[in-house]
């Protein structure tokens, strides 16, 4: 980036606009004539002149890609070089369909960790910080990277994998940690550990949480939640296993999240039609890295349902800024005697009522049948039984009855009753 000023790139759209195309022509010059998948796909085409021009060129979806390892097994055939290049594998959860696989060169590897220096530079950490990473480190790419790029550029970093939750909190207050990685929802339960367990938060130094795997950390009454109890300030980040680490939110405007338009093309598309929408306009985020050429992704729809936010950043960045983050999936919609529910528009609503710590869904549609089911469990025992358990759920039902216009049966349990999650939580049952 030495000819290129970050400052310009970071301000400058004329600017950032060359920068792309600059990086898209050399990646695809080396893209094409090695990589299979996309030699399949894209044969045909040249090396655009334009970012226009590659707007005309076919999107790849998830789809694709798990067919293909299924065509090649065990990694399939979207890479770019020898199998004897990569060095490390990693794989999708799986939540909503079998695992996608996912394959990094070393250089690739160099750019996930230059896609983090740049988030650690704009949340503003410090030398002095002290970064906790409470999770157990598996397959999904989650926040190995974030751990990878802070322990090689000098901060302190700590696991917490195969620790208690009761661990971790102690943990956080005896090492002064600064920083905090995890899924909103783990945030959220830690909360309520500590204060089951007495263990006061007060005389934490955590100054903020960097949290991703989940729509929340945009969300108003989640995010809140998690800032008042922690007293410090939530950053909201996005990322994909196969896509890589690619928004943060920034610190001069809470709520939405920049993508690093250095590292990627971004899109916002009509799911139905597949042309762009106005920024304003809800769509479906497609992505292409660019710096990720051992295993690339050109055109990929991420399935993610995103609000391109029209107002320029009091930042300063010209980065496109997604509006409440990711509001969630386009295959997550589920349909409730006519109403459009998507599980995190639900979460909005039932985080509006403060007694509420956890909550699981069951929507069944049995020959024609629905039943629409939701626990919700309460902070307290006073609430979990008797007039005021009854008066609580009414308060929900009319509450999300308001909402969406159907009305679900509310059902409360008592706590401790449903199960906690550390990565993403699976709170939604369907059967049909």
């Amino acid at each position: 980036m030495s000819e290129w000023s970050e400052q310009a790139l970071q301000t400058n759209r004329e600017m950032l606009s060359a920068w792309q195309l600059e990086r898209l022509c050399a990646m695809l010059s080396e893209v094409l004539p090695r990589n299979r998948f996309y030699r399949r796909k894209l044969g045909s085409m040249v090396r655009p002149r334009s970012l226009a021009e590659l707007y005309a060129w076919p999107f790849t979806t998830k789809q694709e890609l798990l067919a293909d390892q299924q065509q090649h097994p065990p990694y399939g055939s979207n890479l770019t070089y020898p199998v004897s290049r990569y060095v490390r594998v990693h794989q999708t959860s799986g939540s909503t369909a079998q695992p996608l696989r996912w394959l990094d060169t070393p250089e690739n590897w160099e750019w996930l960790m230059h896609c983090w220096r740049w988030i650690y530079r704009i949340v503003g950490l410090r030398a002095v910080d002290r970064l906790f990473f409470p999770f157990s480190f598996g397959p999904f790419l989650g926040f190995w990277a974030a751990w990878d790029a802070a322990a090689r550029s000098g901060w302190f970093v700590l696991p917490g994998g195969g620790m208690s939750s009761v661990a971790r909190l102690r943990t956080i207050v005896e090492h002064r940690i600064t920083v905090l990685f995890c899924t909103p929802t783990y945030a959220l339960h830690l909360l309520e550990v500590a204060q089951r367990e007495g263990i006061s938060l007060n005389d934490s130094a955590v100054r903020f949480l960097i949290v991703a795997g989940e729509p929340g950390g945009s969300v108003p009454h989640l995010r809140n939640r998690i800032e008042q109890g922690w007293r410090a300030r939530v950053f909201d980040h996005t990322g994909m296993t196969e896509i890589g680490a690619l928004g943060i939110e920034c610190p001069e405007n809470p709520g939405g999240v920049h993508l690093l338009e250095t590292e990627c093309l971004a899109e916002v598309i009509d799911p139905e039609t597949g042309q762009h929408v106005p920024a304003g306009v809800e769509g479906e985020l497609v992505l292409t890295n660019l710096g990720r050429w051992g295993s690339p992704l050109i055109r990929y729809r991420t399935g993610d349902r995103v609000v391109v936010d029209p107002q320029p950043c009091p930042c300063g960045r010209v980065w496109l800024r997604l509006r409440g983050g990711i509001l969630g999936r386009l295959d997550d919609l589920i349909v409730v005697r006519g109403a459009k529910i998507y599980p995190s528009a639900l979460d909005e609503v039932l985080r509006r009522f403060p007694e509420l710590v956890e909550y699981r869904v069951t929507w069944r549609n049995d020959r024609g049948t629905e039943s629409f089911v939701i626990e919700v469990e309460p902070s307290t025992p006073d609430l979990a039984q008797g007039p005021a358990a009854q008066r609580w759920a009414e308060r929900i039902s009319q509450e999300i009855k308001s909402v969406f216009l159907v009305r679900p049966t509310i059902q409360v349990v008592s706590p401790g009753a449903l199960p906690r999650y550390e990565l993403k939580a699976r709170r939604w049952r369907t059967q049909t």
